[in-house]
């Protein structure tokens, strides 16, 4: 079997793997933080419910919002640094054969090499060569504004879904706490499951993700009871 066919690579898998972990992230502990603040000051269930629907819906259309624009802004940077390219290849040919020689060259190639790489990766798609070697752009790792909203707002409306949850059936008097272990947990699974995506080790994940996870809730939590707002 060809050795290329087996080989896993999870680079591909970066552009709507950072939207979707950021995006659940996200909704998790922020919709838990809303709710672990409102409980802590409240008597009632209802405000700890129409915080976090509210902090819910807000937080999944503002997430996929701002990635379409961040995105889209690191498109339009990628499109004007390639047309700037592709003018240059146009004016001063035999320039930007020779910085794709001297890239070459610095990455440990022989001069005549490097001059002989350059000229053919020139010769076959110069633009495509000086994208991926110059400027670093590379079809798998480009950016896609659309796959990036749609991915982090479903994730953090799935995410942001589970404190909700767990406000609805937890007892009032127990809501922060609860909220607090069922949110981590729901951290933790979201850690294994972007560890095992992305190839990285689990354990350094879930520690990452729950360590920052915990103190933006206990924060939270520590401004609710600072304030003692009772909300009726």
């Amino acid at each position: 079997m060809d050795a290329q066919n087996t080989e896993k690579h999870y680079i591909k898998r970066s552009g709507w793997l950072r939207a979707g972990v950021l995006g659940a992230n996200d909704g998790i502990l922020s919709t838990a933080s809303i709710i672990i603040g409102v409980a802590a000051a409240s008597s009632t269930r209802e405000p700890v419910l129409v915080a976090g629907v509210a902090g819910l819906v807000a937080g999944a259309l503002s997430m996929a919002a701002g990635e379409y624009v961040s995105v889209s802004s690191q498109t339009d940077v990628e499109k004007s640094d390639l047309a700037r390219e592709q003018q240059e290849l146009i004016d001063t040919p035999e320039e930007e054969l020779l910085e794709l020689a001297k890239i070459y060259e610095e990455r440990g190639l022989k001069v005549e090499t490097a001059l002989e790489v350059a000229i053919q990766l020139t010769a076959h798609n110069a633009l495509e060569a000086h994208a991926r070697d110059e400027l670093g752009i590379h079809e798998m790792t480009e950016a896609k504004p659309l796959q990036a909203a749609i991915s982090s707002g479903i994730a953090f409306t799935v995410g942001g879904f589970l404190p909700v949850l767990v406000a609805f059936i937890a007892p009032l008097n127990r809501m922060e706490y609860l909220q607090y272990v069922s949110a981590i947990l729901f951290l933790a699974i979201l850690g294994i499951v972007a560890a095992r995506a992305g190839g990285s080790n689990p354990t350094k994940v879930v520690l990452r993700i729950t360590f920052w996870g915990t103190l933006a809730m206990g924060l939270t939590a520590f401004i609710g009871h600072l304030f003692n707002i009772n909300i009726a």
